[in-house]
C-alpha cells in the first residue's frame, strides 16, 4: 500500500510521457488511437465497426490507407497537417463500451452471443 502510494507520482509521470509520445507518433501518420484496434483479433471491435455510421468507417479506412502509404514511402504528414490531427478523439470507444456491456449482460443471463466465431 505504501509502496503503491510512493510509486504513484512516477507512474502518472510515465503515463503522461507515454501518451504524449504516442500522440506524436500517431500525428505523424494522421491516425487516431481507435484506428489501432484490429477487427480481425477482437470480435467486439468488428461488431463496433459494423454499428458505426458509414462515414466514420470510410474515414477510418482512409486514415489507415494514408498511414500505410506514408509508411511505405518513408515519409510523414507535413507539419501543418500534423498540427490539425486529433489522435485521442475517440469514435469507437462509446460503441465498444456498449457492446461489451451487452455481452456481459448476455453472459449473466445465460444467453449466447450473436457473433460467436473463432479467431483465426
Amino acid at each position: 500500500m505504501a509502496l503503491a502510494r510512493l510509486a504513484q507520482p512516477f507512474l502518472e509521470w510515465a503515463a503522461t510521457r507515454y501518451q504524449a509520445r504516442l500522440a506524436t507518433n500517431l500525428k505523424k501518420y494522421g491516425l487516431r488511437y481507435d484506428d489501432l484496434y484490429d477487427p480481425m483479433m477482437d470480435l467486439d471491435v468488428a461488431e463496433a465497426l459494423r454499428r458505426l455510421p458509414d462515414e466514420e468507417v470510410v474515414a477510418r479506412n482512409a486514415r489507415l490507407k494514408r498511414a500505410m502509404d506514408l509508411s511505405l514511402k518513408g515519409t510523414f504528414l507535413p507539419d501543418e497537417l500534423q498540427a490539425l490531427q486529433t489522435p485521442f478523439q475517440h469514435y469507437i470507444q462509446p460503441v465498444l463500451k456498449e457492446i461489451r456491456a451487452e455481452r456481459q449482460e448476455r453472459a449473466q443471463l445465460g444467453g449466447f452471443s450473436p457473433y460467436q466465431r473463432t479467431i483465426p
